[in-house]
């Protein structure tokens, strides 16, 4: 579904990215891994084409992605930031609906998607009226959710969507978009620095380091083959606070 080959990206003298390659298959759900500054958000931001890279090729389902097709092509990709980026000025349904109604949409088939949307995001169709501001941290992610799914696209990407929220709105969250995932059965790629996260979403963790691939499998994969000693330093500096008190008793 998306191919990105010899993809580099500078901003000034940082190089954000470096010839990176990479597969992502239909149908799967991919988490970007790494830690801050290892190019992640600029990859996926370059996937739905808000970024230009340097030099390389991104491929949308067999069709390269140019400055020519760039607005059609993000029509088929769904975009989830972190803190979810609604506009404060419009309403929970307002912000939904924005490309809908940008496209022509009729009412009558905008409420029947805002609906159906609702209910899979577990979201109360009276809060719809409720601007951003009157909404929670976990609320405002699930109308974001909403609006990226909205067209219906092939393609939802997902960038540190649960960053911001405390630790039980955050677990709450992973488990309804765990099931959201498998329901819809997208193509999802998801950008996070957290490896439990994604071992819990991803079907491949691919973990960057300074612009480029260090490792790609899953978590059992880099425990027990790691690529680069950078991918063990990686995993162990995300131990739980339950593990050190495990070792502790110990």
């Amino acid at each position: 579904m998306i191919r990105l080959e010899g993809v580099g990206k500078s901003f000034g003298q940082t190089a954000a990215l470096k010839s990176l390659a990479l597969v992502i298959e239909k149908g799967t759900t991919v988490a970007l891994l790494g830690p801050s500054g290892c190019g992640k958000s600029t990859l996926i931001r370059i996937i739905v084409g808000l970024v230009r890279p340097d030099c390389g090729t991104v491929t949308i389902d067999g069709e390269p992605l140019t400055r020519a097709n760039i607005l059609a092509m993000r029509r088929r990709m769904g975009y989830v930031i972190q803190q979810g980026g609604l506009f404060p000025h419009l309403s929970a349904g307002q912000n939904v609906a924005l490309m809908a109604r940008h496209l022509g949409w009729k009412q009558p088939e905008i409420d029947a998607r805002t609906r159906h949307l609702a209910g899979l995001t577990k979201f109360p169709l009276e809060g719809m009226e409720r601007f951003p501001v009157q909404l929670s941290g976990g609320q405002n992610q699930r109308v974001s959710l909403m609006r990226a799914l909205m067209l219906d696209p092939a393609i939802l990407l997902l960038d540190e969507p649960l960053g911001a929220l405390d630790p039980l709105i955050r677990y709450e969250l992973q488990r309804d978009l765990k099931e959201i995932f498998h329901a819809l059965k997208k193509t999802v790629v998801l950008v996070t620095h957290d490896i439990g996260e994604a071992a819990y979403f991803g079907d491949l963790i691919v973990l960057l380091k300074d612009g480029s691939v260090v490792q790609q499998g899953t978590l059992r994969d880099m425990v027990r083959h790691p690529a680069d000693p950078f991918v063990t330093r990686f995993i162990q500096a995300q131990r739980s606070p339950l593990e050190s008190l495990d070792r502790e008793a110990e």
